[in-house]
This record gives C-alpha cells, structure tokens and sequence, in this order.
C-alpha cells in the first residue's frame, strides 16, 4: 500500500518529497488553549528545495488555505484575524472567509479563496504539539485530508466531533477545487 502522508521534514531527510506536486499541512497550536492555525499548501513543480535555520524553503509557486479554530473564551474575538497579535494572526479577514460555528461554540475559519505564494514559500519547523506533514497526490487525497482534519479539529482543536466533520467536508472540498495544479498536456 503506497504511504499517503508522512512528516515533512521527515520526508525532506529521506529524500521522499516528490518534486512534481504535493499538499503540506502545518499546525500551530497555542498552549494552555484549543486557540489553533493550519496552513495548507499545494505546490507544483518545485525548482529547488533547502532546509533553512527555521525550515524548508520551496522555490516554486504554491497556493495556501488558512484555517483558524477559535476557541469560545478568546477574548479577541471580535477582531479580525489579520489584525491580532503576532501569535494568533492569521491573513485573513472575516469577509474573506468561511465560518462554522460549532455547538460548543468555537468557530472555525477558513479561506474562501486560495493566496498565492508567488516564486517561493517556507514552512516552519514545528516546535511542540506542532506538526507539518506532506499528503503525497495520489487519487484519494482529498478524501484522506478530510479524515485527518476531522481527527485533529476534533481532538486538537477542541471542536465538537459533528462539526469536526463538517468543516473537514468543507475545507477537503475547498482544497480539491482551489489547490489542484493543471496537468500539463505534453
């Protein structure tokens, strides 16, 4: 059975990143909080690759979803996310994104629309509970990105296990029509 996902940097080390097309997701989640960000990036036809002091650099084009899971006693709720402290900002705007609010009334947010990461990208080495881990584009990608985020919106990120499932839906729905890379017709 061929590996679906495996750590980033893992793969980095063991030369198992494949250079043609690949899906990244990184966590990073706040301590003593269910306050977490995900990033998620897709990237095709890498140019180079090298590990940097804080990461891996990509030098290639590449195209990010930014999720946000609010916890219910945040208390900066009502600003928007590009505007908070450097620790909880993420690039977006509540018009800018898709919100669910759970039963147990944590929100999450994610793009509506992918942002460009033009000519190259890092992703940082995570540190803690954080983690970064390469989805390899097989055909069941999307379908194997849905079940891992229902897992962690819902065991990590503290949100209620139906609606873990829905934003899971959500976003994997999201991912397979704004991430995907046009195969070239040669």
């Amino acid at each position: 059975m061929a590996v679906k996902a495996m750590d980033l940097f893992e793969a980095y080390e063991h030369n198992k990143l494949p250079m043609d097309e690949g899906y990244i997701v990184s966590s990073f989640f706040k301590p003593d909080s269910s306050y977490s960000i995900y990033e998620v990036i897709s990237y095709s036809a890498i140019k180079d690759i090298y590990a940097t002091g804080n990461g891996i650099t990509f030098q290639t084009n590449g195209k990010k979803i930014f999720i946000l899971v609010e916890p219910p006693t945040y208390p900066q709720k009502s600003m928007e996310p590009y505007c908070r402290a450097q620790d909880f900002l993420v690039p977006l705007r509540f018009s800018e994104a898709n919100i669910i609010t759970a039963k147990n009334q944590s929100k999450v947010m994610f793009s509506k629309e992918p942002q460009q990461a033009m000519s190259a990208f890092t992703v940082v080495k995570p540190e803690g509970m954080d983690f970064a881990f390469l989805f390899y584009s097989l055909p069941d990608v999307f379908a194997s990105m849905e079940k891992f985020f229902s897992k962690t919106l819902n065991r990590e990120a503290g949100v209620s296990q139906n609606d873990a499932v829905k934003a899971a839906k959500e976003i994997s729905e999201l991912c397979e029509k704004s991430l995907t890379w046009p195969k070239d017709d040669l």
